[in-house]
């Protein structure tokens, strides 16, 4: 059962520092008008002739791929992105089926619409919970596939940070440039990804249409997050949120009971940029006791210490 919260707007932050104030009004001013991709319906657990994964593609080198509910109830988002090298694939599902299959025939594709150029894969982890590498084991014999650790030291040498976490990191594709968020306090490895070509943030756990799991003991680390993700959204343009589940129904601040077996009357992948600056304020106005803080699109989950 669900803890009782409270839907709340508020319009203030307490205690913000002014990088952060001045991040937001850069993040508020800057706002393009929001043009999500286009999806259609995802699987939802309603059909019983579901497929176990259903990919959507936004472009020729980016896939959105989502894992059943009904092979597991997290229902988690993957994303393939090509550049002219190497193709990076963002987690590898929650397990209950066989990803590679399904990875392995989007790459087979592409390859043979780029005159069976050879591409590297790389798989990585917007953060290192069961439900988004318990598909690591079958890529781990794949040829010409690199695999990276689920520490915050694996990521932060792996994306080249310097700087755990306050500094930013890359991978260069091919041709295709992404930058690496480091966003601790869901989970102490979790990343952000930011593509610059499309302008999508593909935002993991940390912010997507849910609830938004976070231990009071790392409960100053999002916050902090938070803060950097509002610096870097008012540098860089962002077309929209991408996240890893979606629990929130069309319903404002309504989401599904835990763990549900079926998703009906679903609320869209896209998030717009504005709920960066709904998060953070919402962070800092949580204060030093937080409790559950219903949005209209998204759910503060403070939980117990880990």
């Amino acid at each position: 059962m669900h803890p009782v919260a409270r839907l709340r707007g508020r319009a203030g932050a307490i205690g913000k520092p002014l990088v952060a104030a001045g991040a937001a009004l850069l993040l508020a001013a800057a706002a393009p008008p929001f043009q999500p991709p286009p999806f259609t319906p995802w699987i939802d657990g309603t059909t019983a002739s579901e497929p176990a994964m259903q990919v959507q593609r936004i472009d020729a080198d980016t896939f959105v791929i989502r894992q059943s509910v009904r092979t597991n109830f997290e229902a988690p988002f993957l994303y393939l992105l090509f550049g002219d090298r190497e193709a990076l694939l963002l987690d590898s599902g929650a397990g209950g089926l066989k990803v590679r299959p399904t990875i392995d025939r989007l790459i087979a594709e592409w390859r043979a619409a780029h005159r069976d150029r050879p591409v590297r894969l790389v798989v990585a982890h917007s953060h290192s919970h069961g439900d988004h590498h318990a598909g690591d084991t079958e890529f781990g014999d794949r040829p010409d596939t690199r695999v990276i650790g689920l520490t915050p030291e694996a990521v932060a040498t792996a994306f080249h940070v310097a700087d755990w976490p306050r500094g930013l990191g890359r991978i260069d594709l091919g041709g295709r440039v992404l930058d690496i968020i480091p966003t601790p306090g869901h989970e102490p490895a979790h990343i952000m990804v930011y593509d610059a070509r499309t302008r999508l943030l593909f935002s993991g756990d940390m912010l997507y249409p849910g609830r938004l799991y976070v231990p009071v003991d790392r409960f100053a680390a999002f916050r902090d997050s938070a803060d950097r993700l509002a610096a870097f959204a008012g540098q860089h343009p962002i077309r929209a949120l991408l996240g890893a589940h979606i629990e929130m129904t069309t319903t404002p601040g309504r989401d599904y009971p835990m763990e549900a077996a079926t998703h009906p009357l679903e609320h869209a992948l896209p998030l717009p940029p504005a709920a960066i600056g709904e998060l953070q304020k919402a962070v800092h106005a949580a204060g030093a006791n937080p409790v559950v803080d219903r949005h209209a699109d998204f759910i503060l989950y403070p939980r117990p210490a880990s």
